[in-house]
């Protein structure tokens, strides 16, 4: 018969079981993630703008399930990202989670607007250069 586990070792075994500080791998995996899912975005906005180019398919909604999926994706990775380079530099890991999701939304946010308002222009055949320096437009 295996022998029981006291108390006093169950705990000493939970403290080691532990996840290391500062959290090194989550930071490569959201680093990872991002970059992928936003490979895949951009890929899927490339796809749309082709068929609407060969084939007059329409642009907008932009907002698929596929497309959604991967820029959610992309800004979970990049929230895990700046949050736990947040905690590498000392900050709390509430902290440093709930301030990485706030830049990555409003950031994300801002930019996927500004995605479908080019998109708008592109259907409209009244394409004009991006100002990225110009606040009003993302919102």
């Amino acid at each position: 018969m295996p022998e029981e586990i006291s108390a006093q070792e169950l705990e000493q075994l939970l403290q080691m079981m532990t996840l290391p500080q500062p959290p090194y791998l989550m930071a490569g995996i959201g680093l990872l993630m991002g970059v992928l899912c936003g490979l895949t975005f951009g890929r899927q906005v490339q796809n749309k703008l082709d068929g609407w180019k060969q084939d007059r398919l329409p642009l907008l909604p932009l907002g698929t399930a596929e497309i959604n999926l991967s820029y959610a994706g992309t800004l979970i990775g990049v929230t895990l990202f700046i949050g736990c380079c947040l905690q590498i530099f000392g900050f709390a890991s509430g902290a440093a989670l709930l301030v990485a999701l706030l830049l990555s939304l409003l950031t994300g946010g801002a930019l996927f607007s500004q995605l479908e308002r080019l998109m708008q222009q592109v259907e409209a055949g009244k394409f004009k250069a991006v100002d990225f320096d110009n606040f009003d437009e993302f919102f």
